[in-house]
């Protein structure tokens, strides 16, 4: 084993019958000064979530953070303190935390509705971009985004992390990789979950600000879906609604409108069907995945005791009938990683993330990747609304977007 791929021996270099190990004695337990300096904008749940994984990644240091609520700068600090001895800079406005020279990269963590405005700004750096999901609100916003991340001398990496998810990265190796389903035909996902968390403004619970629930949630699932499809949607019917979320929640007068459940279908246009089903009115998390194909079917799941609040329950599985054996594994990262955000997939993507700042090749997800899981979704919202089957060659020239997704 190279000195590159030593262990984290995380519960020992922590221990205290360990900590009388002199700096100039430790092999297993040094941990390497961060290389690469980074600068958080949007200083809420999920940049406080991008800051706690690059601490504990430990190849990147939080540099700076900025934030038009000084309430979440200092929510942020005072959480960063607990993980890191490092004190992030604050920048008085946004045009100079994405100029600081000192910055080698920058993480957009700020409501939905603000991306494609703070990005404007984040562009004119030059710097490698983050860009947290949704990547826009509107499509015309996204797609203007693809257009110029394909101008744009660096990288912009959009934060679609269920990617790394661990069931999902071994659905993929067991499906795309290994084809051990023979040819795909079928897809079937489905989320269950609490309803939207308060956030500041509680944007999120109006479509205005979030996008609709099924972009502003669900683009995850619907790049997911794409990826498993390995082809263009070809029409999208979806059926869904408020029914138990926020039914009496106003603000300044304005009542919310965010849906809390739905089902969609999707046609490709290679013969895969795909659905997905949402509810966000229940106490746990559970999220599954159902990949049919000519060979077998797999079964990846997820789940979520909240009232326990143990390690997530995940497994994959993958049934041959008489092709082969049939085999269920259940899998974890490790608890350090798991709990540094989003079981574990923050911090995978933030290695993606490194490792291309870095010169690798690396298989992140594209502004070109978001926009089409965009297309899905608010697809699905335009379903939704009018109750009709959405044909998307005719919703791509509504909305303008041919130019985009051939650039």
């Amino acid at each position: 084993m190279t000195d590159s791929k030593k262990p984290r021996l995380r519960s020992f270099e922590t221990a205290v019958n360990q900590q009388h190990i002199p700096e100039s004695d430790k092999y297993l337990y040094r941990v390497d000064a961060p290389i690469h300096k980074l600068v958080v904008i949007g200083t809420g749940t999920i940049g406080q979530e991008h800051m706690r994984v690059a601490a504990t990644l430990g190849r990147a240091s939080v540099h700076g953070i900025f934030d038009i609520s000084e309430q979440s700068m200092d929510a942020a600090e005072s959480a960063y303190r607990n993980y890191s001895t490092d004190t992030p800079m604050r920048y008085a406005d946004l045009k100079s935390a994405c100029m600081d020279p000192a910055v080698d990269a920058i993480f957009i963590c700020t409501p939905n509705f603000t991306h494609f405005d703070v990005l404007q700004v984040a562009l004119e750096s030059g710097k490698p971009i983050f860009l947290e999901k949704p990547m826009a609100t509107t499509l015309a916003d996204a797609a203007r985004i693809v257009e110029q991340g394909n101008d744009y001398a660096e990288f912009i990496q959009i934060g679609l992390q269920y990617r790394y998810k661990a069931q999902y990265v071994e659905a993929f190796q067991e499906a795309l990789e290994r084809k051990s389903l023979g040819a795909i035909k079928t897809i079937s996902m489905s989320e269950y979950r609490p309803p939207f968390l308060d956030k500041v403004g509680q944007w999120n619970k109006f479509n205005e600000y979030s996008g609709g629930t099924l972009v502003e949630k669900c683009c995850h699932y619907f790049d997911l879906i794409n990826l498993l499809a390995d082809a263009k949607p070809r029409c999208v019917y979806a059926s869904g609604g408020q029914a138990v979320n926020f039914l009496d929640f106003e603000r300044e007068g304005k009542k919310s409108d965010i849906d809390d459940h739905g089902f969609v279908t999707i046609d490709y246009s290679n013969g895969v069907r795909a659905s997905f089903t949402l509810n966000m009115f229940c106490p746990d998390f559970y999220e599954e995945l159902v990949v049919n194909g000519t060979e077998g079917r797999l079964l990846a799941y997820e789940r979520v005791d909240l009232q326990q609040l143990k390690s997530p329950d995940t497994s994959v599985s993958v049934y041959l009938g008489e092709q082969g054996a049939s085999r269920s594994t259940k899998l974890s990262y490790p608890a350090a990683i798991e709990q540094s955000g989003h079981h574990g997939a923050t911090y995978y993507e933030h290695i993606a993330f490194l490792d291309r700042l870095e010169g690798g090749a690396v298989d992140s997800a594209t502004p070109l990747q978001g926009l089409w899981a965009m297309i899905v979704a608010s697809a699905a919202q335009e379903s939704i609304t009018t109750g009709g089957v959405i044909d998307i060659a005719n919703f791509i020239e509504q909305h303008n977007l041919a130019a985009a997704l051939d650039s």
